[in-house]
């Protein structure tokens, strides 16, 4: 029943942005941790971004630190990956995920529910 819809994703020349969205739906409990991953091709799943329910806790990947930026709306049930400064690196299908706790979690075993994801492709 839950479903986690994700677009934003596409086309950026190195050195653009772009601001994904991830919208949840079905949910059983309304307290959820969301988080962001990122899958370049031939690699393995990997983390980049972390917020709480509340909103107030962040966590970053060192690779994504002052590039990246997690923010949430609950009253749309929507989290949002502000990515800025791409770099050709940065292609990858991105993935939303939520989590049956209100805390963050940087480990993808944390997450019990993943949307289809969205590419990124940074063009240099």
């Amino acid at each position: 029943q839950v479903q986690l819809i994700e677009s934003g994703g596409g086309l950026v020349q190195a050195g653009g942005s772009l601001r994904l969205s991830c919208a949840a739906s079905g949910l059983t409990f309304s307290t959820n941790a969301m988080g962001w991953f990122r899958q370049a091709p031939g690699k393995e799943r990997e983390f980049a971004a972390t917020i709480s329910w509340s909103g107030r806790s962040t966590y970053y990947a060192d690779s994504v630190k002052g590039r990246f930026t997690i923010s949430r709306d609950n009253a749309k049930n929507t989290v949002y990956l502000q990515l800025n400064s791409l770099k050709p690196e940065y292609t990858a299908v991105y993935y939303c995920a939520l989590r049956s706790s209100s805390t963050t979690s940087v480990t993808s075993r944390g997450y019990g529910y993943w949307g289809q994801g969205t590419q990124v492709t940074v063009s240099s």
